[in-house]
């Protein structure tokens, strides 16, 4: 590789691009920075609500329970109505010292929320009393701590608080249409507006007021009815900010890898002394430096640091080699778009939907943007967990670009060929010898590891007598496809002679390749992964340190791995009709070791 001409090759991608750039596409670009660049200290201000404004509730203005209801944004005042709540118009109906409900999930949800809102206002109005030990005589504080130190913060002042107020709050009516009354407790019926259960409060007013500690938590202090748990809404909302650039890069660097194939526009690059390495990594190189950039600018705009930005440029190597594959393989601008919204749609979800979890489950761990979310707290980031997160999506990137640099050349670029086709070819091109295909069966291994944890942070929150079989036949199919489509390819392509002896040398090396590169996964024992039931199915279990158990634990895999490899490879050794049976009876065998080891663990 050639440091110069990489150099040259990226200069000329940076020129060629903002000559292109017409006024009204560099006015767009300068609007999205803008909005980006006023959006993200309102986020850093503003402390977003789930759900606001979720719940109806009719209340007059001049009652009582009118501040309680205005002041918290999961709850919406609207005049009330008699027939309000039997319409289905509000969740509740506030009405003298009775609350009407309905006889929804919703509406029951509502009627806790108000009874939170209540007891939050009294504690607002406590708050502006002068006789702070008075009106709160216990206050607490708490700090949250790792997970795994097993300890939990929390102090007991006597000086604690704040205010004075009515001491109302809402009683549940319970569900035999009867309403409680919150002055004397005495049982009345309920009415027939809300034809379900009826909660009733005596004189106050509510609120829910705004989270204490900084910007992004992790210490909360006040009383103890006042305490919630941390949710990182915020900083998710942040984390999502860094993914938002990523978006229009694709789509720009897509359009410069096709339109090199339009009317053979880059053929003096592939007849330059510059060789295709050079080509991929000068034309993504400026790409990759305004990725890190913007990156980086957003990470101090909302007060995060190094980590963040470490943490989001594997994503968006991951981003543009994918982008730059899919470029190679689609035939016009349509079929680039809808590749370029496959991409982006999945790794998006892969990226965020595990990071909601961040200091709530393990799950997180599999998400760069977990990292992210972390920094923005002030959390300790450990450095296997950064290389969790990071290093598999590092990986499947560097395989990416290998296999869009397979099929850039003449014959694949300036083609017509349908993208099955063109697959095949990427595919095979780096096949050179029976010894590329355990190495590149190797290389599959991140994308089978991102894929098999994607399936854990989908099933996770289903029932485990479900999840647990649908995430062993995935896990099947993910880790065969991944050991024998590249195999396909190649005696597709004529790469190696499509006897029996071939086939079974093939499909052994493939799955020698796939059990080394599988080693890698150990280090989810660091993060915690084998804690969880899917964990331990997808990963393994923690074997102690009895030898015979290591013995088995590392041979047995690699027998299952050589033989369903094998089992594959004599089908693709033929046809596609062999091939798909020999693929769905690996798909078999591997499901039922998988059963037998879970089974026999449990």
């Amino acid at each position: 590789m050639n440091a110069r001409r990489v150099l040259r090759i990226a200069r000329w991608e940076v020129g060629k691009n903002t000559g292109s750039i017409d006024r009204r596409t560099a006015a767009i670009l300068v609007g999205v920075l803008v909005l980006l660049a006023a959006v993200a200290p309102v986020l850093v201000a503003a402390n977003p609500s789930p759900g606001q404004g979720i719940y109806r509730v009719g209340v007059a203005a001049d009652d009582p329970y009118y501040p309680a209801v205005e002041r918290n944004p999961q709850l919406r005042a609207v005049e009330p109505d008699a027939g309000m709540v039997t319409s289905g118009d509000a969740e509740l109906r506030i009405e003298g010292t009775r609350v009407y409900v309905g006889t929804s999930s919703k509406a029951q949800a509502a009627l806790a929320e108000l009874r939170s809102a209540v007891v939050s206002y009294n504690d607002y109005l406590m708050r502006h009393e002068p006789d702070d030990a008075a009106a709160f005589p216990v206050s607490v504080t708490l700090q949250y701590l790792e997970q795994d130190t097993g300890t939990t913060g929390g102090t007991d002042t006597g000086d604690g608080g704040t205010g004075g107020g009515a001491g109302t709050t809402v009683a549940d009516g319970g569900d035999g249409g009867t309403s409680t009354d919150g002055d004397s407790g005495e049982t009345t019926p309920a009415g027939s507006d809300g034809g379900g259960t009826d909660g009733s409060t005596s004189d106050g007013g509510g609120g829910v007021p705004a989270l204490p500690g900084g910007a992004f938590g992790g210490t909360q202090s006040g009383t103890p009815s006042s305490l919630n748990p941390p949710f990182p809404l915020r900083s998710l909302v942040l984390a999502f900010a860094f993914l938002l650039p990523l978006n229009v890069l694709i789509q720009a660097y897509g359009s410069s890898v096709i339109d090199e194939r339009i009317n053979r526009r880059g053929e003096p690059m592939l007849v330059s002394p510059a060789s295709r390495g050079d080509i991929v990594l000068g034309k993504t190189l400026p790409y990759l430096v305004v990725a890190a950039a913007v990156t980086a600018v957003i990470a101090f705009a909302v007060g995060g640091g190094l980590p963040s930005v470490l943490a989001v440029l594997p994503l968006a190597g991951l981003f543009l080699a994918a982008t730059f594959l899919g470029a190679m393989l689609a035939r016009s601008y349509k079929e680039l778009t809808f590749v370029t919204v496959f991409v982006s749609v999945p790794l998006m979800a892969y990226a965020f939907v595990p990071a909601v979890f961040t200091n709530v489950h393990p799950i997180a761990a599999i998400s760069p943007l977990s990292i992210v979310v972390q920094d923005l707290e002030g959390s300790r980031i450990g450095v296997g967990e950064f290389l969790f997160a990071t290093l598999p999506v590092a990986l499947a990137a560097v395989v990416c670009f290998a296999l869009g640099s397979g099929v850039y050349r003449e014959e694949d670029m300036f083609t017509q060929r349908p993208i099955p086709s063109k697959v095949m070819d990427a595919l095979a091109a780096p096949l050179k010898n029976r010894r590329r295909v355990a190495l590149w069966t190797a290389l599959f291994v991140p994308f089978a590891f991102i894929a098999e944890l994607f399936c854990i942070a989908a099933l996770f929150v289903v029932p485990e007598s479900l999840a647990l079989p649908v995430l062993l036949t995935a896990i099947a199919v993910v880790e065969e496809a991944a050991k024998s489509l590249h195999v396909r390819a190649g005696f597709l392509r004529g790469k190696f002679e499509s006897t029996r002896s071939a086939a079974l040398a093939v499909g052994a090396l493939s799955g020698v390749g796939f059990f080394v590169g599988e080693k890698l996964t150990l280090i989810t024992q660091l993060v915690g992964l084998p804690g969880l039931e899917l964990g331990r199915a997808a990963f393994g279990p923690s074997v102690g340190a009895n030898p015979l158990v290591v013995v088995g634990f590392l041979f047995a895999p690699l027998l299952l791995h050589t033989v369903t490899a094998s089992v594959s490879a004599l089908g693709a050794s033929r046809s596609r009709r062999t091939y798909l049976g020999g693929f769905v009876l690996a798909v078999l065998l591997h499901v039922g070791y998988n059963l037998t080891v879970v089974t026999s663990l449990a």
